[in-house]
């Protein structure tokens, strides 16, 4: 990608939607790039093409070099739609795969977006480097520990650029309200709070096992997880609410949240971590991973709160998610509508007056946060410099890990205490749940 270091000074948008359409048809798309010589083209794989990795490669192809020429994905309705859906943008339609290790021998590929379920990123994100690509994977990067620490181990191996889905940290109101955290206006934090309150979220129904629909390699979907029949609750979205696949909202929402909590602060383990919770709201329907949950980390100094609740929408400050820093002088809040300072009231000669000056709600500005994420991949892919990177493997891994923490508490039922010097757990079973356990033949990668 010698020449494709010059995208930065080349690029006709250097950020992504700034000046383009949304949508953008195949012959729209030549007006913004009749200059883009083939050296300074990128091509892109996708694997795993319905929901957010759609998303994310829809976000990349606003960007003129970008190009996707394959698509993987083990539904060839999903496929056939996403190919459709390319051709409409560019003109072409990409090379179609069902297993994604076909795909990764296609030396025409120099990155790849991995959107599979979580159980999947860890074989996708070190099979695509150890190939020689870059990649984006999606949040939360694992769905054990110990494969979070495998991944940064691969980065570190392969050298290639892996940018991590947390596009939070592409957005102007979190970068304002950590640089406000950061300068100490708030006084001590003793408590941050993270939350994530999903009103929209229904009882998932009880179904029965059925027969696996036509065009999809279920073996393949399943992969290192344990062996089921079908059953159509597990499959596509509502795969985040089941053990085998992934951690629930602690780790769908958590590592957006718990990512910009620890951040701000400066941290990246906890001394220990206790959780409570269970299925209060829907304790009969079909998923399996908690509906209600309180998880409260300490680290020095101060604790973190994570809570969530499906079904209802009555969050923290009146707001459905979020993080709150709660300092002795303030409270910053700050989400996807933006952040806000609430000051402390204090008596000087007998008048209530704030202790700092209120910051009133201050909504995003500019391009949507996913495509300066976008943008901000490729920028370190054209430069060859993670450093750049907004969100790379390690720092993905650490709100990865702290929301596993708060699902390994849960499982056992301990307030459990980590020893950072010896990267574990001081309990034998809440290092068990550290582990990957791969089914149906699939190995836990080695780096």
């Amino acid at each position: 990608m010698t020449s494709r270091r010059k995208f930065i000074q080349n690029t006709m948008l250097l950020g992504a939607g700034l000046s383009m359409p949304t949508i953008l048809t195949a012959a729209d798309f030549g007006t913004f790039t009749r200059s883009i010589g083939p050296n300074d083209q990128i091509n892109y794989g996708v694997i795993g093409c319905k929901g957010m990795g759609w998303s994310n490669m829809s976000a990349h192809l606003k960007i003129p070099q970008v190009n996707c020429v394959a698509l993987c994905d083990v539904d060839q309705s999903v496929l056939d739609q996403r190919t459709e859906d390319v051709f409409k943008l560019r003109g072409k339609r990409p090379t179609q795969y069902k297993d994604y290790r076909k795909m990764l021998e296609n030396k025409d590929i120099d990155v790849v977006i991995i959107g599979t379920p979580d159980h999947w990123h860890c074989l996708n994100m070190v099979d695509a480097v150890s190939a020689g690509k870059h990649v984006y994977v999606e949040k939360p990067i694992a769905n054990t520990i110990e494969e979070c620490q495998i991944m940064v181990k691969a980065q570190e191996r392969y050298g290639k650029i892996v940018q991590v889905g947390q596009w939070q940290r592409s957005g102007s109101q979190y970068d304002q309200a950590i640089q406000y955290v950061k300068s100490g206006k708030l006084g001590q934090i003793r408590l941050v709070k993270c939350w994530a309150y999903q009103g929209w979220m229904k009882p998932v129904p009880v179904v029965a096992n059925g027969a696996v629909p036509a065009g999809v390699d279920y073996n393949m979907w399943l992969g290192p997880a344990p062996k089921r029949d079908f059953n159509a609750n597990r499959f596509h979205f509502n795969f985040r609410w089941f053990w085998d696949y992934a951690g629930g909202l602690m780790t769908d929402w958590g590592v957006h949240e718990i990512d910009i909590a620890l951040y701000a602060m400066g941290v990246s383990a906890p001394k220990s971590v206790i959780a409570s919770g269970g299925k209060f709201a829907y304790p009969d329907d079909a998923s399996e991973t908690p509906d209600t949950l309180q998880t409260v980390y300490e680290y020095e100094g101060f604790n973190m709160l994570w809570e969530h609740a499906t079904g209802i929408d009555g969050g923290n400050y009146g707001t459905t998610e979020g993080i709150a820093f709660i300092g002795n002088n303030a409270t910053l809040v700050v989400n996807r509508g933006g952040w806000k300072v609430i000051p402390e009231i204090e008596m000087v000669e007998g008048q209530r007056k704030n202790k700092i000056e209120e910051v009133p709600q201050t909504k995003p500005s500019g391009p949507n946060a996913l495509e300066l994420h976008a943008v901000n991949f490729v920028e370190a892919m054209t430069a060859n410099n993670p450093k750049l990177l907004k969100c790379g493997i390690q720092t993905g891994s650490v709100a990865a890990i702290n929301a596993q923490m708060g699902n390994i508490a849960f499982k056992t039922g301990k307030k459990v205490y980590w020893d950072a010097t010896k990267n574990m757990f001081t309990d034998a079973d809440a290092n068990q749940l550290m582990k990957a356990k791969y089914n149906n033949g699939w190995v836990v990668p080695k780096v």
